[in-house]
């Protein structure tokens, strides 16, 4: 019945997310970072933790703070050795744009086609908006999920991330009401 149900209306499916211990799975797409956008695989950062995070839609409140917390703290998870990687459904025109507006220094996939967030079990989270689920994965060096954060606090979770990966001398930027845009 379940089958039938997601053939029917693959719009209103949601995939299970992955547990801690599951193998991370492999994704290749293109990645836009500032004004480039290249080619990019998981196994491209084997040997180095990654922090996956899906979210709904560039430009909308929730993720506009959620990916400028990750912005502020881009620098420790730098330190830390730690790869960040965004992705939602957004198309790479909007992703520039967004990355553009509010300095993100890190890359944004690319994921039109949902493969990557169904794969997550991050796909349609949202469904009357057709909008994946606010959901981040940290994925170890050999590939398996170490962490879910299936309720994200957008404004604290960097911090989140740093301060449970053992990042104590992580400092938390103090929050601002609005997410500040690059200068143009």
């Amino acid at each position: 019945m379940g089958a039938l149900f997601n053939l029917l209306f693959p719009w209103l499916a949601h995939g299970e997310m992955l547990k801690v211990g599951d193998a991370a799975p492999e994704f290749s797409t293109t990645a836009v970072l500032g004004d480039q956008a290249t080619p990019v695989k998981l196994s491209d950062y084997r040997g180095r933790k990654v922090v996956l995070y899906f979210y709904p839609k560039d430009n909308t409140p929730g993720c506009t703070k959620e990916a400028c917390t990750f912005r502020d703290g881009y620098n420790d998870l730098q330190r830390w050795g730690i790869v960040l990687l965004g992705c939602s459904i957004d198309s790479a025109d909007n992703h520039r744009a967004f990355a553009r507006k509010y300095g993100l220094p890190f890359p944004l996939l690319l994921d039109p086609d949902r493969k990557i967030a169904t794969s997550y079990g991050a796909a349609n989270g949202i469904p009357i908006l057709g909008l994946d689920r606010r959901v981040t994965y940290v994925i170890d060096e050999n590939g398996k999920v170490l962490k879910v954060y299936p309720n994200v606090d957008p404004s604290t979770h960097a911090i989140e991330i740093l301060n449970d990966l053992g990042a104590t001398d992580a400092t938390p930027v103090p929050p601002q009401a609005t997410p500040t845009p690059a200068a143009d």
